[in-house]
């Protein structure tokens, strides 16, 4: 599957509808977020099973902000609705792999529970 481009409008329901969502914040004046794109293109043709999404930055300031950006690019993972992975930089293949099966392999369960922990003694 190829990457998609998501907007302030379109985030919730790309979140919402998908089990896995990676989701690159990226600008086109910044090196480091051209650097990447090609790997971030090669890893959604490779998982089929997993949406790519792409939000410029530039374009889509107030998604930026809500979403905490402070440096591009930032890659972000969700896993049924939950964001569970998010980090500044560019990534090399191998290690947006790990990304990749590390977000596959989380036990949910014990993420949503924790979740619901960390909610009740709040």
């Amino acid at each position: 599957m190829a990457t998609i481009d998501i907007t302030e409008k379109t985030f919730d329901a790309t979140i919402t509808d998908s089990s896995i969502v990676l989701v690159d914040f990226w600008a086109g004046w910044c090196g480091p977020c051209r650097m990447f794109a090609p790997t971030f293109t090669a890893a959604s043709e490779k998982h089929p099973e997993i949406v790519f999404a792409k939000v410029d930055t530039e374009a889509e300031q107030g998604l930026a902000a809500a979403a905490g950006i402070r440096s591009i690019p930032t890659l972000m993972a969700f896993r049924d609705k939950v964001l569970v992975f998010s980090q500044p930089g560019a990534l090399n293949a191998s290690s947006l792999d790990e990304v990749i099966a590390g977000v596959q392999n989380l036990d949910m369960a014990a993420v949503h529970a924790g979740i619901a922990a960390q909610q009740a003694s709040a």
